[in-house]
């Protein structure tokens, strides 16, 4: 039965990204359902699909999977690739992958997703440059350690989808971070699915008051790229 995975704006969502990229890039079936966020009544209509008023949800016959680290563990249950086959590689990725769905706050408040903006941010607080640090480092890390392109190796795992979002991040508001990482992030970007969702992002006519004003508190807008 082909799951169908319920998102968010494409433009704002990066918790939504995760699953989203993982199946499109492993060539997983999957309908997408895209409900986009409306302010107040957001809840209530994410209500109707996930559990949890919030997205991602997969949605499979009678299971309902919310939260996009639970998507991933539940997928990985019939789709081996999701993680690497490398017991030390497969370790080290959950770890990071985990990281960075509990951590990184003042990466994800400051520099909230908006892939069609460009944006000149007011200043690095001493707390986002400690995170962005981290971040290079652990990159760096799983690139060197690891031997290949992505995170954990040669191919594209799930460890990968959790940072994607960071990629449209260090875009929107030219965040600098060491040659390795930036080609990481390059690499990232060009990938078809994450040109496919940003190309979509940019095509939605939808505006979110909360997520514009989020953006635009923390910084100039140099550029707005959306129709």
């Amino acid at each position: 039965m082909t799951a169908e995975l319920f998102i968010a704006n494409k433009n704002y969502s990066s918790w939504s990204l995760r699953p989203w990229v993982l199946m499109r890039q492993l060539q997983i079936p999957f309908i997408e359902q895209l409900t986009p966020f409306s302010g107040a009544m957001t809840p209530a209509a994410f209500r109707t699909f996930s559990p949890s008023a919030k997205v991602p949800c997969l949605v499979q016959g009678s299971i309902r999977v919310w939260d996009s680290l639970a998507i991933t563990e539940y997928l990985a249950e019939t789709y081996p690739a999701v993680w690497p086959l490398d017991r030390e590689a497969r370790a080290w990725a959950r770890c990071a992958a985990a990281e960075m769905h509990s951590g990184f706050g003042e990466l994800r408040n400051i520099c909230t997703m908006n892939c069609g903006l460009r944006i000149q941010l007011h200043e690095i607080t001493p707390a986002l440059q400690a995170e962005l640090e981290r971040l290079d480092s652990l990159w760096c890390e799983g690139i060197g350690r690891f031997g290949g392109h992505f995170l954990a190796g040669t191919e594209f795992t799930a460890v990968d989808a959790f940072f994607a979002p960071v990629a449209f991040r260090v875009q929107t508001y030219n965040l600098q971070l060491s040659l390795p990482a930036m080609e990481y992030v390059a690499r990232l970007l060009t990938l078809e699915p994450m040109r496919e969702w940003y190309e979509a992002a940019l095509r939605e006519s939808w505006r979110n008051e909360s997520h514009e004003h989020d953006a635009g508190r923390v910084g100039t807008w140099l550029e707005d790229f959306r129709s």
